[in-house]
């Protein structure tokens, strides 16, 4: 294994479970009550605006009833004190890595707390509540929408991922269920390239036995001691 200088690190629902925030499938394949299929498609924002709108405007409110948890703050203190290249990728669509002081950051689901212009793919910050038919300041269209990347939409900034991904040093995958693609294959991507892989989840992902290291356990407890760990 190469020494360690570049750092990519993955996180998904797992890490923000822990701050309260609802995993993205519940029991029956459910997402807070809601059929995927009905919320989290472009189908079904054709179909229903209104209550995709809603659906996105309620998770943006819950926002201010969570706070980052230590895995959070852990990784703010890698992203200050790592002296390497670092690039923090989730797949989270809450504010809790930036609350907690990660700056070397991407979303590449979206933001919560960003409404999407549909017409000229301008972006807004968004703090309120955001019903069909707002303005976009850019184009004057009214065609705003959650800053969201739905089933069937490309993720966000896969060229910076990608290059991050061909020169890691470490790939790191936090709370992630292994199943969803691209951000599934990373590892995969990682390790073709020569990167160490690690895994940390509070049970087995679907990907495990592509990781060089799997730990398993709360990512409140497992992530700051990693963090000491690396750190030293």
């Amino acid at each position: 294994m190469r020494d360690i200088h570049n750092i990519l690190i993955l996180t998904g629902a797992g890490i923000s479970a822990e701050s309260g925030v609802a995993t993205f499938r519940g029991p029956g394949g459910l997402w807070e009550g809601h059929r995927v299929e009905d919320v989290c498609t472009p189908e079904a924002l054709e179909r229903d605006r209104a209550q995709v709108h809603r659906f996105y405007d309620a998770r943006r409110e819950q926002l201010a009833a969570v706070e980052p948890n230590a895995a959070h703050r852990a990784l703010a203190r890698l992203d200050a004190e790592w002296a390497g290249d670092l690039l923090l990728v989730t797949q989270n669509v809450d504010d809790l890595h930036e609350r907690a002081g990660s700056k070397r950051l991407l979303h590449m689901h979206g933001e919560l707390k960003s409404a999407l212009c549909a017409r000229c793919e301008a972006r807004q910050p968004w703090e309120a509540a955001l019903p069909p038919g707002h303005i976009c300041p850019a184009c004057g269209a009214s065609a705003l929408r959650p800053d969201i990347v739905f089933f069937g939409e490309m993720p966000y900034r896969m060229d910076v991922i990608e290059q991050a991904l061909a020169k890691a040093d470490l790939f790191v995958s936090i709370g992630t269920s292994g199943a969803v693609y691209p951000a599934a294959g990373f590892v995969q991507t990682a390790r073709y390239h020569g990167a160490a892989t690690l895994e940390l989840n509070l049970d087995p992902s679907e990907g495990s036995l592509w990781f060089a290291e799997s730990r398993m356990g709360p990512a409140g407890t497992l992530v700051p001691a990693w963090v000491d760990e690396l750190l030293g």
